[in-house]
């Protein structure tokens, strides 16, 4: 077992850098919501971000997780590459209020989002895509007021 150890150490990477890493090496998250009667729910889901600050994914308004949303608007998520060789995986824990935009909001969050889509090879996204006249999907986003990285080990505080 490795051991746990507190991030003061000057040899320690910054969290903040090694949060923003994790978050631009990804491109899924993992949000966990909970219904009204508090049973929890984690679904994946594709991401794009705006500064670190805010995290945008675009979801359908009868997915469970959406449906969550709609009366219990606290998530948690974790962004994380599974990938890696065991005991070597870093992630970003965040706590959030999350909300469905409005088609008012869409604009800034389709830019980000339809940048992040293309890099990822997935194609351009309009609002078209997202408005109430497309109701199979609309764009949710989290403005998280607490953001904590992990690797192995205690939570950093960042």
């Amino acid at each position: 077992m490795r051991s746990q150890t507190n991030a003061a150490s000057m040899s320690d990477p910054d969290p903040l850098l090694v949060a923003r890493g994790v978050i631009d090496a990804n491109a899924y998250l993992t949000l966990a919501t909970a219904d009204r009667e508090g049973r929890p729910w984690a679904s994946p889901v594709q991401y794009a971000h705006d500064g670190y600050t805010e995290f945008y994914w675009i979801s359908r308004p009868y997915a469970r997780h959406s449906r969550n949303l709609a009366t219990r608007p606290t998530v948690a998520i974790v962004i994380f590459d599974s990938t890696v060789a065991a005991g070597e995986a870093q992630a970003v824990y965040i706590e959030a209020e999350a909300e469905q935009l409005g088609d008012d909001g869409h604009q800034r969050a389709i830019e980000v989002y339809s940048r992040r889509s293309e890099a990822l090879g997935a194609g351009e996204l309009t609002l078209s895509d997202v408005s109430a006249a497309a109701p199979r999907r609309r764009i949710a986003c989290i403005a998280p007021p607490h953001r904590r990285t992990s690797s192995w080990g205690p939570t950093i505080s960042g």
